[in-house]
């Protein structure tokens, strides 16, 4: 049987890129500079690496093309996050919350009995 899609957790970018969807239609430019704010500039996406990310998650069913249209002689395409893809966020976000309150839970935990850090 193959695995269901949310068993598989999603690398930062991909879930970045989901996040930034999620907030509405975005041309690829448009995500990049969201994603680079969201993390205060830690993650900086590469054009290369957004357009394979966009298109594999379009062909996952996770995003879809929202619209198109021509500035400055350039085709700009919108994408919108999917109803399946809606859910795979929530699904990771989910999961990363949990795996959070885990390892603080096991940071107070130390403390707690007098562990101490490094």
């Amino acid at each position: 049987m193959l695995p269901d899609m949310t068993d598989t957790p999603l690398r930062e970018p991909t879930f970045l890129v989901l996040t930034a969807l999620a907030a509405g239609p975005q041309h690829g430019y448009a995500v990049i500079e969201d994603v680079a704010r969201m993390t205060d500039g830690r993650v900086r996406l590469r054009a290369g690496t957004l357009y394979a990310a966009l298109d594999r998650l379009r062909t996952d069913g996770l995003i879809e093309v929202d619209r198109e249209e021509v500035v400055q002689s350039r085709l700009r395409r919108y994408y919108r996050l999917t109803g399946v893809g809606e859910k795979r966020l929530a699904a990771e976000s989910s999961r990363l919350r949990q795996q959070a309150t885990l390892a603080e839970g096991r940071l107070r935990a130390r403390h707690d009995l007098g562990g101490a850090p490094a």
